[in-house]
């Protein structure tokens, strides 16, 4: 069944970028400049980020799903091509859409 073989010239290009510190620095502190103080948190002190994901993909750009934990609360956001969005996701939305898109990159 010739319809199913994938076309290596058509073949995505994909980088897991999870070790990449500095990306991780640069979105992070993108997400934390999108936080307002007195409502999403009083101090920074203790402040934690987690990624779900962090991939480069040729043709389409950055795609990344993460977490900030303020002493506020946790706050979800997504990286898109140049884009950085804040979700309003919860906890189990941002453990099955992680397990779901590592399933189908890796």
């Amino acid at each position: 069944m010739g319809f199913l073989k994938k076309d290596k010239k058509r073949q995505t290009a994909e980088k897991n970028e999870i070790g990449n510190r500095e990306l991780k620095e640069n979105l992070a502190n993108t997400a934390i400049q999108m936080l307002e103080e007195g409502e999403d948190y009083e101090q920074l002190a203790y402040t934690t980020c987690e990624f779900g994901y962090l991939f480069m993909i040729d043709g389409h750009g950055l795609e990344a799903l993460f977490k900030i934990t303020t002493d506020k609360g946790v706050f979800y956001f997504a990286a898109q091509r140049d884009s950085l969005m804040r979700l309003t996701i919860n906890e189990e939305l941002f453990q099955s859409t992680t397990e779901t898109f590592l399933s189908m990159h890796q």
